[in-house]
C-alpha cells in the first residue's frame, strides 16, 4: 500500500514525502479512503502511536482545502465570516497540543486554520482566536463546554466531528460532557471515533445519534518486543544530564533516541549534552523541512548518535539499529511507553529502553509496569570507574587491532611513518614514559574521571500514602464504608491505613499505603466484586475545570474541595455533585475526638 493509492492530491502527497511519511500505516490505510469521500459514522480502533491522528487529520485538511477551492477561497467578508467546520475532542491539554501541532504539519496552505482551546489557559485568547476565523477547533471537553455557554463557540454547523482517544475520556468521566457537545452540535455531522479500545459506552452515544457505525480495526497490536531490554532508573531532575551522560559513555557504540516532552526541553537537552562533546541534534515541530530533513539525514548516517526528539516530531521516521532509546521522562501514556521502545530492537538486533523516573514520577510507574509485563526491570546509573574501565578496554582492542592490521599489510613503507616516529620517541623516553604520554595525548577527554560529576542517591518514597481512583459511585449502590470493606477484602489492608474515602454517583477515590496500590489495582478485576481501579494522577484530566465542581476523576483540585469551591462560579450548580460524606479510618476518629 502506498499514500498514492489512497486517493491522495499531488499537494498532500509532497507534503508527506517531505515529511519522510513513506507508506501509511495499517489503521491509515483502512481509514483515510473511507473519510476522502462523503460516508456515515466511523469509529477506528488501533494503539497510540500507529498514525491515529494523520488518519483522521489528513483526510479533514483534504476535504476542507477542496472545499475553500470550490469556494473561490475566503469569504468576501474576510475570516471572520466563517465558521467552525470540524471539531477534535481529546481528553487532556497535552494531547490538544500535540494533534493541533501535528494536523498542521500536514496542511499545504494557509487553510484550514486551526486553534486548541483547553483549561488552564487564557480563554480570552482563545475567544479572540475562535472570533478571527477557525476551520478546525481542537479541545478539551471542559473548555469546549465553557466556549460553547459563553457562546464563544457555535458547533451548530459543523461538519465533522471526531472523539480522539474516546475510551480514555469514558475512564477519565467526560461521558456526560461528550454528551451534552454532540447536543450543541450539528446533528448532520459526520462523527468519526478513534481509540485504543472500542468500548460499548462510547459506542452507544454514537449510535444513538447516527442509528449505524462502520467499525475499523488495526489488527496489528503494538507490544512491547522481545529484542528490547527494558530498564527503568530513579534519578532526581537535575541529575539527568549526568545520568545519561553516563549511560552513553558506558556504551561502545551509543545510537539512539532520547525522547522529551517538548520543543524547548529537545533543545536543552541537545545543547546540553553537545557542549559535553557528543555528536547530537534535535528534533521538533519548530525546525523547517529543510533543517528536519538535514537533522534526520546527519543521523541516519550516524555523522550525528545523540536525537533527542519529541513524540510528534519522531512519527512517520522509521530507523533501524538502534542500540537505545531514553524516556527523559516517564511517557504518561502507557500506548505511547510501548511506540517508543518498540524503535529499538528491529531487525534482529537487541536494544535497550531506558527510562528515567524521578521521584514525582513514580505513582505513574505502575501503568508502565502493567503494560511491559515483567520485562521492566529495575537498573542504575553507570558508576564513573566502571565507564573508565570500559572505555580502557576499549581503547586497547583499537590499539591491538590497529598493530595487528599493520603486520598483516605487510607493505613497503606502510608503517614507516609512525614506526620512525615510534624509533625516535624511545631514543628519548622509556617504552613505558612514551607509551603513558601517547594514550593521555590521545585519551585525555575519554578517560578523565573529573568530567562526570556526583549524582545523588535517590530512593523513591514508597512509604506514602497513594490517591487511588474506582471506577463506580452511589449510582452502582456504593457507599464509604462498603468500598472500605472491598479494599480490605483484597489486600488484607486494617482500618488504620487507609485514607479518606470520597464517593460521587459514578466514581469514588479512596487512599491507601502505596506498597498496597499495585497489589490492589492488579486484584481489582474479578476479586469481590471490585470495579475498574487505577491510579488518579491529577496532571492527566488536563482539563482546567476544577474537580469540585466538575465531579470528574484526577482533575485539578479534587482533594482539595471546599465550600467556597463548590458553591462559587457559574456552572457550579449544573455540575456540582457532591461526596458522599467522607469516611475516615476508626483510629482518626478516635484520635479527633480526644
Amino acid at each position: 500500500m502506498t499514500f498514492e493509492s489512497l486517493g491522495l492530491s499531488p499537494k498532500m502527497l509532497e507534503t508527506l514525502a517531505q515529511k519522510g511519511f513513506e507508506e501509511p500505516t495499517p489503521i491509515q490505510g483502512l481509514a483515510i479512503p473511507r473519510l476522502l469521500v462523503p460516508g456515515g459514522a466511523l469509529a477506528a480502533r488501533a494503539r497510540t502511536g500507529t498514525g491515529k491522528t494523520a488518519a483522521f487529520g489528513i483526510p479533514l485538511i483534504e476535504n476542507l482545502s477542496a472545499e475553500t477551492d470550490g469556494q473561490g477561497g475566503a469569504s468576501a467578508n474576510g475570516a471572520s465570516a466563517r465558521g467552525v467546520s470540524a471539531l477534535i475532542l481529546v481528553p487532556t491539554r497535552e494531547l490538544a497540543i500535540q494533534v493541533t501541532e501535528e494536523i498542521s504539519s500536514l496542511k499545504y496552505s494557509d487553510r484550514p486554520v486551526l486553534t486548541c482551546i483547553y483549561g488552564g489557559a487564557s480563554i480570552t485568547k482563545q475567544f479572540r482566536a475562535l472570533k478571527s476565523g477557525v476551520d478546525i477547533v481542537v479541545g478539551t471537553p471542559g473548555r469546549v463546554l465553557d466556549h460553547l455557554e459563553r457562546g464563544t463557540l457555535d458547533i451548530s454547523a459543523i461538519k465533522y466531528f471526531v472523539l480522539d482517544e474516546a475510551d480514555e475520556m469514558l475512564d477519565m468521566g467526560f461521558i456526560d460532557d461528550i454528551t451534552k457537545v454532540m447536543d450543541a452540535m450539528n446533528p448532520q455531522a459526520r462523527v468519526m471515533l478513534f481509540s485504543a479500545t472500542l468500548s460499548a459506552p462510547v459506542l452507544s452515544i454514537v449510535k444513538q445519534r447516527t442509528g449505524t457505525i462502520e467499525i475499523l480495526e488495526d489488527a496489528d497490536e503494538i507490544l512491547p518486543t522481545d529484542l528490547a531490554e527494558q530498564v527503568w532508573i530513579e534519578v532526581l531532575e537535575r541529575d539527568r544530564i549526568e545520568a545519561l551522560s553516563r549511560i552513553i559513555d558506558s556504551e561502545n557504540e551509543f545510537y539512539g533516541i532520547v525522547f522529551v516532552a517538548t520543543k524547548v526541553e529537545a533543545d536543552t537537552v541537545a545543547k546540553r549534552l553537545g557542549e559535553r562533546g557528543y555528536q547530537v541534534e534535535a528534533l521538533h515541530g519548530d525546525l523547517s523541512q529543510e533543517a528536519r530533513e538535514r537533522v534526520l539525514g546527519k543521523f541516519r548516517d550516524k555523522r550525528v548518535t545523540v536525537l533527542v526528539a519529541t513524540d510528534v516530531a519522531a512519527r512517520g521516521i522509521d530507523i533501524e539499529k538502534l542500540s537505545h532509546v531514553i524516556n527523559w521522562e516517564l511517557p504518561h501514556d502507557s500506548d505511547e511507553y510501548l511506540h517508543r521502545i518498540g524503535r529499538t530492537g528491529r531487525a534482529g538486533n537487541m536494544g535497550t529502553a531506558i527510562t528515567f523516573v524521578t521521584p514525582d514520577e513514580y505513582h505513574r510507574l505502575f501503568r508502565i509496569k502493567k503494560v511491559s509485563g515483567k520485562k521492566l526491570k529495575k537498573g542504575s546509573v553507570p558508576e564513573v570507574q566502571g565507564i573508565l574501565d570500559a572505555q580502557k578496554e576499549r581503547i586497547e582492542s583499537k590499539i591491538v587491532a590497529r598493530a595487528g592490521h599493520e603486520r598483516a599489510e605487510q607493505e613497503p613503507g606502510a608503517d614507516t611513518l609512525w614506526r620512525s616516529f615510534a624509533e625516535d620517541l624511545l631514543s628519548k623516553l622509556s617504552p613505558e614514559e612514551a607509551l603513558s604520554a601517547a594514550l593521555a595525548e590521545g585519551f585525555a577527554s575519554q578517560l578523565n574521571p573529573d568530567k562526570y560529576r556526583e549524582i545523588t542517591e535517590v530512593s523513591v518514597d514508597d512509604t506514602g500514602i497513594t490517591r487511588l481512583y474506582v471506577g463506580e459511585g452511589r449510582k452502582d449502590g456504593l457507599t464509604p464504608r462498603a468500598l472500605v470493606t472491598k479494599i480490605k477484602r483484597i489486600s488484607g489492608l486494617a482500618d488504620r491505613q487507609i485514607g479518606s474515602v470520597e464517593v460521587y454517583d459514578t466514581f469514588s477515590f479512596i487512599s491507601v499505603p502505596y506498597r498496597e496500590a499495585e497489589k490492589i489495582i492488579s486484584l481489582s478485576r474479578g476479586r469481590g466484586g471490585m470495579p475498574k481501579v487505577q491510579i488518579a494522577d491529577p496532571r492527566e484530566a488536563g482539563d482546567g475545570r476544577s474537580q469540585s465542581r466538575r465531579g470528574r476523576p484526577g482533575a485539578p483540585g479534587f482533594a482539595r474541595r471546599s465550600g467556597s469551591e463548590s458553591a462559587g462560579g457559574p456552572h457550579a450548580r449544573r455540575h456540582a455533585e457532591g461526596p458522599s460524606r467522607t469516611y475516615k479510618p476508626r483510629r482518626e476518629r478516635k484520635a479527633k475526638k480526644q
